[in-house]
């Protein structure tokens, strides 16, 4: 599937949580209320141990918790913007 195929197709999904490593999908004006996308800056062998932690953060652990949202995560922070929010909220991780 082609990066430009991807919008429209999260479009017609339900409550999708679209995780992916290309800096295309990491632009805040791509927040809908129906899909979160999730940009990950992380190595390659640390991706599914970053899609776990992200998945159980206490701001995240659900898919109403996550709508509406495109996330940028690095090691250290999660960067979140939020559908019809000018601003970006900065999450730590859990301890």
């Amino acid at each position: 599937m082609k990066d430009s195929e991807i919008i429209p197709f999260l479009h017609r999904l339900s409550q999708t949580t679209f995780f992916s490593s290309d800096r295309d999908f990491s632009r805040p004006d791509l927040c809908h209320p129906n899909y979160c996308l999730v940009y990950l800056t992380v190595e390659e062998d640390e991706v599914a141990q970053f899609i776990r932690r992200v998945l159980r953060h206490p701001e995240l652990d659900s898919r109403a918790k996550r709508m509406g949202k495109v996330i940028r995560v690095t090691r250290e922070h999660l960067y979140v913007w939020q559908w019809h929010s000018h601003y970006r909220e900065v999450l730590d991780w859990p301890a």
